[in-house]
């Protein structure tokens, strides 16, 4: 794909203006907010985003920041966190390609954003968006129904917290990336872990080693099986589930 021109953005993330809708090649548009347009209103979509490259551990928005842009994950993997008030994090999300990321019903950014791995997003100022959206009332209802399922997640993730021991949060975990994997066309086993551990006991109200301890059980156990390149078989699926569930 021809780049027209580059720009940089916060802490050195490249962003490509493309010369050619990047929205024809996306893999991931069926997943995205962008399928609910049809191809020859993509190109009006496609005229207001810039792609925007970042490593790994590259903070894309801080907590508090001017929410003025709002983000598509097209490739890699994105963590949504907030910091306590004592200085510790809690992880609130990891974020796939697909994902959407940057909604906020004030002016500022309620949470921070960071990249896992090296990721691409497809980056839209929010203005010039939510002028797309009165244009495109499908796409509001689109969008409106992904932010529906982040809070179904994030009810999930409460009941995780809330009820479930270190053994079946992590196997729940586990079960989640999987299924996510699987509704985006990857495959789902073995499963791709590129979290840290410290990222995993972040997100699940853990201590990371807790979380260590936890994935060493399971591995003795044959549950699952640490590959290298941050993948994890699961080998008992229905014992995992078992776990997860409470059995």
């Amino acid at each position: 794909m021809a780049l027209a021109e580059h720009a940089c953005t916060r802490d050195g993330a490249i962003a490509a203006k493309v010369d050619v809708s990047p929205c024809n090649v996306c893999p991931v548009r069926s997943m995205s907010v962008c399928s609910a347009l049809e191809a020859d209103e993509l190109k009006r979509l496609a005229d207001i985003l810039v792609s925007v490259k970042v490593e790994a551990g590259h903070t894309l928005f801080g907590e508090g920041d001017c929410a003025d842009a709002l983000f598509n994950v097209t490739a890699g993997t994105m963590k949504l966190y907030k910091l306590l008030p004592d200085g510790r994090r809690q992880i609130t999300g990891f974020l796939l390609p697909g994902d959407f990321l940057g909604l906020s019903i004030n002016d500022t950014y309620a949470y921070s954003a960071e990249s896992v791995t090296q990721a691409t997003l497809c980056r839209f100022p929010r203005r010039r968006l939510e002028s797309l959206l009165e244009d495109y009332p499908k796409m509001q209802r689109r969008l409106f129904a992904m932010a529906s399922s982040e809070l179904a997640a994030a009810q999930d993730q409460m009941l995780l917290l809330g009820r479930k021991n270190a053994r079946e949060r992590i196997a729940s975990f586990l079960l989640m990336l999987s299924e996510r994997a699987r509704r985006r066309g990857y495959k789902e086993n073995p499963v791709h872990v590129p979290m840290s551990r410290s990222d995993i006991a972040d997100y699940l109200g853990l201590t990371t080693e807790t979380v260590s301890r936890t994935f060493t059980q399971l591995k003795t156990s044959r549950a699952i099986s640490l590959l290298e390149g941050g993948k994890v078989r699961l080998n008992d699926i229905e014992s995992l589930q078992e776990l997860a569930e409470g059995a």
